[in-house]
């Protein structure tokens, strides 16, 4: 019976010892292991063998990307102005050694070490560059938590800049600004519409007196053509006609009435050779009274010499 016992006691010392001396750590962790209080190794993820009541977990690290967000932190610009910065950092423990024993609260450490370096970046932006220069501030940041926490064992991958809160004055005096720049450039669009507008008015009215120009030039060389082409064929046809003096000195006259047509003309000048027209229009005239006697009288002079 008490061999029954006394096996019954090592069998439930050896599944403590073995509950106690095997562990399993999971992927993306790591644990660290102190041997009579001081560091011994560090366990990767699977199955690991400590040895009980030597061997101690000291801490069990989570190696994966963490994100930590702060609360906003009141930070003076270089003109003098307070403006509220919510602030995310992206970190990951590369060391877990040196991240259980280098720094003891981690997460406070980057917190405090984000607001120091986050100060002492926008005391020397002016608001307007604070407001513009997210890229830029996240990367000075960066390089100054990555550089700091290196010896802690943890790499900062990113810090993104979440909000930026100017006080409320300053709100309201930019909306007011950003209003007036809208009205002015709106201002500027109708003005410079208004300038096409006009601009273009006058390139239409300038085409269109250019081709109405064009147009009354080309009726009167067309004008002037048909009178130089009539012209031309009265000349030929007179010619032709071989048309003498007295012919002409009749047209002559019938033109001359024309002169004098229209209620303007008050005065009007007689050609120089209008005392010939008229002698030759004598002539025609006594011409035509031969001829008229000729013919009344049924003889000419030469029969009545017969």
């Amino acid at each position: 019976m008490a061999g029954l016992i006394v096996a019954a006691v090592v069998v439930i010392v050896l599944v403590v010892f073995l509950a106690r001396a095997v562990r399993v750590v999971p992927q993306a962790r790591a644990v660290v292991v102190e041997r009579l209080g001081r560091y011994h190794r560090t366990l990767g993820p699977g199955l690991a063998i400590v040895i009980p009541a030597v061997d101690r977990i000291r801490e069990r690290v989570d190696l994966r990307e963490q994100v930590v967000t702060f609360p906003p932190q009141p930070v003076i610009t270089e003109d003098n102005l307070v403006v509220s910065i919510d602030t995310v950092i992206f970190f990951q423990v590369t060391d877990p050694r040196a991240a259980t024993y280098e720094i003891a609260d981690v997460i406070r450490a980057i917190e405090q070490l984000t607001v120091t370096t986050l100060r002492n970046v926008i005391g020397s932006l002016n608001l307007e560059q604070t407001l513009t220069s997210r890229d830029e501030i996240n990367t000075r940041l960066r390089g100054v938590l990555d550089e700091a926490t290196g010896k802690w064992g943890i790499r900062v991958n990113r810090v993104e800049i979440k909000a930026i809160e100017p006080p409320p004055s300053i709100q309201d005096s930019m909306e007011k600004q950003m209003r007036a720049e809208r009205d002015r450039r709106a201002a500027i669009l109708s003005a410079e519409g208004v300038k096409q507008s006009e601009i273009l008015r006058a390139e239409g009215a300038k085409q269109a007196a250019i081709l109405r120009a064009q147009g009354e030039r080309e009726a009167k060389i067309l004008s002037a053509q048909g009178e130089a082409q009539a012209i031309a064929t009265v000349f030929q046809a007179i010619h032709e006609g071989n048309a003498d003096r007295k012919l002409l000195a009749y047209q002559y006259l019938q033109t001359l009435p024309r002169l004098a047509a229209g209620d303007a003309n008050k005065v009007w000048i007689i050609p120089s050779d209008l005392t010939r027209a008229f002698g030759g229009l004598g002539a025609f005239s006594g011409l035509v009274d031969s001829l008229s006697q000729s013919d009344g009288t049924g003889k000419s002079d030469g029969e009545d010499d017969a």
